[in-house]
């Protein structure tokens, strides 16, 4: 039985119109579309989703010139943009915006500072553990300011400290001192240092514990108070003994590992760091 002429002889794939990808569109509020069907035009007011058939599906709800709502499953190829057959789908999630770390002295972390040349200015203590309290609380702050904390080991010669360091312009001094009160041993001796004539490149402020040891509030240790300690009576000593513990450097051990943030000190010492950072950088 002889065949008909070949239907494929005359066909050519180059010439056969290939179907043109429909573009995704994000389904953004207030982008305007109109049906495939052009019998709705709105605007996007809400993406929401349905069951159809036992299948969740996502929807969109347009609302026309007129305040009409009609909500519309989001199928391919099933809208208009500008005349343009497009698929809508959901706008990508937004990236969550970063989260600042803040330091444990409640200021913003300076992420990937570069190294810095520490100042000719320095902070000055009176022993390691104050060192130890600040580096806690203020030393992310310190190494951006490039500030460096020395520890004097007391300040019965303060005077000729300064006078060695030759203060300046760029050459400043900030000193902490503990038990700065109104006639102590410590008020008299920046009282005497504030005569000298270089006031105005070295600032003694304080606080007014006994000891650095005393502005960790006692919460912090799980303590209701700090133990009162006799007139005469060494304090770190006898605050040891007050809580059952026999070696001070323990004490020192609990007293900073209670330590997390600024939250965790007084006030007193938090204002008289801070005062003497500022200071320091004053010259900036």
């Amino acid at each position: 039985m002889p065949y008909g002429p070949d239907v494929l002889a005359s066909f050519d794939p180059r010439r056969t119109p290939r179907r043109r990808a429909v573009r995704e569109v994000p389904a953004e509020p207030d982008l305007v579309v109109e049906t495939a069907d052009g019998r709705f035009c709105g605007a996007v007011v809400v993406l929401g989703s349905a069951v159809d058939a036992g299948e969740r599906r996502d929807t969109v709800t347009l609302e026309d010139r007129a305040g009409r709502r009609r909500v519309f499953p989001l199928l391919p190829a099933a809208f208009l943009l500008d005349g343009e057959t497009v698929t809508l789908v959901r706008p990508a999630a937004a990236a969550a915006a970063p989260v600042r770390r803040r330091t444990a002295s409640g200021s913003f972390a300076v992420e990937r500072g570069s190294a810095r040349v520490a100042r000719a200015s320095r902070i000055w203590v009176e022993g390691v553990h104050d060192a130890a309290l600040i580096e806690r609380i203020w030393g992310d702050d310190l190494r951006v300011e490039a500030i460096v904390v020395e520890p004097l080991g007391g300040i019965d010669h303060l005077a000729d400290a300064v006078r060695d360091f030759r203060p300046g312009p760029q050459r400043r001094v900030g000193v902490l001192v503990d038990h700065l009160i109104a006639g102590s041993k410590e008020s008299r001796i920046a009282a005497d240092l504030a005569r000298t004539g270089c006031a105005d490149y070295v600032l003694v402020t304080g606080h007014p514990y006994v000891d650095v040891w005393q502005a960790v509030k006692p919460r912090a240790l799980g303590i209701q108070r700090w133990p009162d300690v006799p007139r005469g009576t060494d304090w770190k000593s006898g605050v040891c003994r007050a809580l059952g513990v026999a070696d001070p450097r323990e004490m020192w051990r609990r007293v900073l590992a209670g330590v997390d943030s600024y939250a965790d000190v007084e006030v007193p010492l938090l204002r008289a760091v801070e005062e003497l950072i500022d200071f320091i950088t004053a010259t900036s």
